[in-house]
This record gives C-alpha cells, structure tokens and sequence, in this order.
C-alpha cells in the first residue's frame, strides 16, 4: 500500500460546480428603465467612476530592498503617525514611493545641494 496522499487533479478542482446556464449580461446603465414609485424617490443612474481613478496609478514594477529593523519600525510609526494625526491611509510601499519621488525631483532640481547627495556623501 502506497503511503503518498492521494490529490485531487486539475479538472476535478477546477470542474463547474452547478448546472446553471452562465448569466447573460445585463443591459448598459443607460438604457434600463428605472420604474418610479410615488412613494419612492428614485436617483438617476450614474455611470461608476474607472477604478483606476479611484486608486491612483498601476505598479506594475516590483524592487527588493533591504532595511534595517530600525528603518522599517520609522516607516510603520510613521504610517501609524499619518493615519492618527492626519488621517491619512496609506501603506508603507506608497510612503516609500512618496519618499523616493520626493528624493528624485530633489535631486534633479538642486542636483549638488541635493538632499541625496548629502546623504551618500558626494
């Protein structure tokens, strides 16, 4: 007798799990009626904002650093700092992202006197 775990394949854990006929899309905003109740109020549709405006812009680039445990305890008390005291939400990969903005246009601007500059000691 074998002693390896018998796993399910492929087509058994990814197999339609019902026998409903997949759902027709429904018809664009614009064109459905809406019925208006007189005791109801009903708003006029609005077509949903793009999630991209919602969001901000697509990271499709990923980079590996690596910090001290100190820097990343300043990173998170500075996150925390943001939301309590400003409340702003945000992660520590948009606070880095913020941070190496801020230090690039420095940079580019005043390019000697720059903040990086100092900090590398050039």
């Amino acid at each position: 007798m074998s002693r390896r775990a018998s796993l399910p394949g492929a087509d058994e854990l990814f197999r339609r799990t019902s026998n409903e006929r997949p759902r027709e899309p429904r018809e664009p905003v614009e064109e459905r009626q809406v019925a208006k109740s007189t005791n109801l109020q009903v708003a006029d549709a609005v077509a949903p904002e793009p999630a991209e405006a919602k969001k901000g812009p697509r990271h499709e680039e990923k980079v590996t650093f690596y910090c001290t445990a100190d820097d990343l305890m300043a990173l998170e008390r500075t996150r925390l700092k943001l939301r309590a005291d400003h409340r702003v939400a945000a992660d520590r990969g948009k606070i880095v992202r913020a941070a190496l903005s801020y230090v690039l246009e420095d940079f580019e601007a005043r390019a000697e006197d720059s903040i990086l500059l100092r900090r590398l000691g050039g």
